[in-house]
């Protein structure tokens, strides 16, 4: 491999076809031809010195060697669309891109109205949502904000608590009044109740009075807003912040003084965006919007 810096362009295209899966997938993610793609891989490979994908039934399989380079590849994907957002906006001006990430449940019933009132503040703001529940990396700017329903643990994060939200049963109205108000947490259990499939990530389930495992659930599905919207479905009984539920006239309390568990809500960036003014402004508003949803 010789000396000579290989161009971002060639890293970009290895990625797409590394998440697509075929030339002609990676060129339509891009907005580019399937031979430049193609030549981009070539010239990757020529550089690199080392072959990056073989051909298979199902479309480009990465080599053993390619699959090494993702990660570094991400890398390099995070940092130049910092760059991007970063060159979007003066430091001092209310304009330019804040992307922000937050949890599946949070990101699509929550902040959308959160957002909208923070558009109407500062219009030339533009917002980009990342909707996941892996955290996404702050330190390798993956993102700006992050709203997260956990306590931040990497350093050089500037964090803010915005509350506690408890977590409670509940039932669509027109399932209690078909089934019945359940009195206790042994009569929960022989409803249809709505959980997981194969994540069960949350701690504090074993800190229950009943153990809760996948075989309790009628309805199994690892994405929490769409348990959310099972849940108002009136397919059964399920679990949902209680600040949610309020905002939806529909769901109401199963045993309403069992709190499930507790999930702290937090505001976390990193301390070298705070002299930003557009991130100190979402930073801010997100601060107090989520202080607000906390207390209900």
């Amino acid at each position: 491999m010789d000396n000579a810096p290989l161009n971002w362009e060639l890293y970009r295209s290895f990625l797409a076809v590394i998440r697509e899966g075929s030339l002609s997938g990676a060129a339509r993610t891009l907005g580019l031809t399937q031979p430049t793609v193609g030549r981009h891989i070539d010239a990757l490979e020529e550089g690199l010195r080392a072959p990056l994908f073989t051909r298979s039934q199902g479309g480009l399989a990465p080599t053993e060697g390619a699959l090494q380079l993702v990660p570094h590849a991400e890398a390099m994907a995070s940092a130049a669309e910092a760059l991007e957002r970063a060159a979007s906006g003066e430091a001092e001006e209310e304009k330019g891109t804040v992307r922000i990430t937050a949890s599946e449940v949070v990101g699509t019933e929550i902040l959308p109205a959160m957002l909208t009132r923070f558009r109407r503040l500062y219009p030339r703001i533009v917002v980009e949502l990342v909707i996941s529940n892996r955290n996404e990396d702050l330190i390798k700017h993956e993102a700006d904000i992050a709203v997260r329903m956990a306590r931040p643990t990497q350093s050089a994060l500037l964090a803010r608590k915005a509350g506690t939200v408890g977590l409670g049963f509940h039932a669509h109205r027109d399932y209690i009044a078909e089934f019945g108000m359940p009195e206790t947490i042994e009569d929960v259990l022989t409803h249809p109740l709505i959980g997981f499939d194969r994540r069960a990530s949350i701690r504090e389930l074993n800190a229950l009075p009943v153990p809760f495992d996948r075989t309790l659930f009628s309805f199994r599905c690892d994405n929490d807003a769409v348990q959310f919207a099972a849940l108002r479905a009136g397919f059964g009984i399920g679990v949902c912040q209680k600040a949610l539920a309020k905002k939806h006239a529909e769901l109401q309390p199963v045993l309403p003084s069992f709190t499930f568990f507790e999930l702290e809500a937090w505001i976390v960036m990193h301390e070298d965006l705070k002299t930003s003014r557009r991130m100190r402004l979402m930073f801010d508003h997100l601060a107090n919007e989520m202080q607000a949803y906390a207390r209900g």
